[in-house]
């Protein structure tokens, strides 16, 4: 049985476990803050590394930021964490393999792999968080495009410079689906600039009229994103994750979506592969394993 140290690199917080090819997870998982600094980051690295590198037979890195087709190193700037990162020289934190993918196709994978979209060759996975992810399978393979960074959330809601989205453009799907998104509606449509998506989500629970419209009109633009790439990819699953996935109503966005599609019927689910579906991802693509 083949182990994989994965580590999972996001803007505030680095995990780390060892995983087999079969996506089990090993050992505890550690949890580290995100340091300030390159050097820090670089440093929290070669820590785990050396720690755990007699015990595994690769390093695998699930991480913010688009990673480029030969799985070596980070695209470009990330906006969330030290400025330096995407210069990061991963092949020099270890004499084993050093394998490197982005955070949201390593979720996809393990998805596709262990999870929600298990025995379907083709899927769209989204990641509903602060802001929004993606990965794509398209016939039992990552799709990644020319050079690695496919799979953006930023295709356009609307035309009139509506919300300026984090990318700098306006009205991605990304500004409307996210949870930053739920907020800016929230605060749209109730007038309030306080009102947090706590409120949001807690108010539709207890039935209240106002937080449950609210979360409606946002449930709404997801529908909308999710008609779109169901129509360019054609999948048989939509897979949502993240933290605001557990609450999206997948039967009615089944039934919506398939309402307006023109290509052949999916289905929209939440994800079935775990909060580590990151790490699990990473390490079954740096194993191979099935």
């Amino acid at each position: 049985m083949k182990k994989a140290l994965a580590i999972d690199v996001g803007g505030t917080k680095i995990y780390n476990t060892i995983i087999n090819n079969s996506g089990e997870i090993l050992c505890d998982i550690e949890k580290h803050p995100t340091p300030k600094t390159f050097a820090e980051i670089k440093s929290l690295f070669r820590e785990i590394v050396k720690k755990y590198e007699p015990e595994v037979d690769v390093i695998a890195f699930s991480t913010c930021g688009a990673v480029n087709n030969s799985n070596t190193g980070i695209l470009g700037s990330t906006g969330n964490i030290a400025k330096e990162y995407p210069t990061m020289d991963f092949s020099s934190l270890s004499a084993k393999k050093v394998f490197v993918e982005n955070d949201a196709n390593c979720a996809a994978w393990a998805e596709h792999v262990i999870g929600a979209s298990k025995g379907f060759a083709d899927s769209v996975m989204i990641t509903l968080g602060t802001g929004v992810g993606g990965g794509i399978i398209v016939d039992n393979k990552l799709m990644k495009g020319k050079n690695g960074a496919a799979g953006e959330m930023h295709f356009k809601m609307r035309m009139d410079k509506h919300r300026k989205c984090t990318c700098g453009a306006y009205d991605c799907f990304e500004i409307y689906a996210s949870g930053t998104g739920l907020r800016i509606t929230a605060e749209e449509i109730s007038g309030d600039k306080n009102i947090t998506t706590y409120d949001v989500i807690g108010g539709k629970q207890k039935g209240d009229e106002l937080m449950t419209k609210i979360f409606n009109r946002w449930q709404e633009d997801i529908m909308l994103g999710l008609v779109g790439l169901a129509n360019i990819f054609d999948p048989s699953v939509i897979v949502l994750s993240g933290s605001l996935a557990e609450f999206v109503d997948t039967d009615y966005l089944t039934v919506s979506v398939n309402s307006q599609i023109v290509t052949t019927p999916t289905v929209v689910k939440k994800a079935e592969a775990g909060n580590y579906s990151g790490m699990i991802g990473a390490a079954l693509l740096a194993l191979g394993g099935v």
